[in-house]
């Protein structure tokens, strides 16, 4: 069985994670979207939402399981039996950043591959870090994030 983890905070789930996750299901029999829990981190959301967000986004999908861990992807991937990372790449600063986090983790790991998508071009321009501005200056961030991710005013 071909499993992949999409490992990330998801702060919130963007429409670019969906894309990646969308395009990458013919490719695998399974795919972890894998919230990592990260004690240095700050989050805008509390993990429960963040969970209840991609659960909801990909919700009748049965080959999207949602997850959280903490600890080292290489440890996760290897308790959940899936030989694959999958990752988005958005522009050349995500690919060098990418590329390093990818080495590391096949030295720690020599049965993981990691796999790059390109985010379709209309999404590229998308992050987590930029609808958390969007929404901290009271803007329509609708159009960045999946129709589950609605916060209540």
């Amino acid at each position: 069985m071909k499993i992949a983890v999409f490992p990330g905070s998801f702060d919130p789930i963007t429409l670019g994670h969906h894309d990646i996750v969308s395009r990458a299901l013919p490719l695998f029999d399974k795919i972890i979207v894998a919230v990592g829990k990260n004690a240095n981190k700050n989050y805008m959301f509390p993990l429960e939402q963040r969970l209840e967000w991609i659960s909801a986004t990909f919700e009748g999908e049965p080959k999207i399981e949602v997850d959280a861990y903490s600890g080292l992807t290489v440890n996760y991937c290897r308790e959940k039996g899936a030989h694959f990372i999958l990752r988005g790449l958005r522009n050349p600063g995500d690919f060098e950043f990418e590329k390093a986090v990818a080495q590391t983790n096949r030295k720690l790991s020599h049965e993981l591959e990691t796999v790059f998508l390109l985010t379709a071009s209309g999404l590229s321009s998308i992050s987590s870090s930029i609808v958390r501005d969007v929404i901290r200056h009271g803007g329509d961030y609708s159009q960045f994030v999946p129709k589950a991710v609605r916060i209540k005013s």
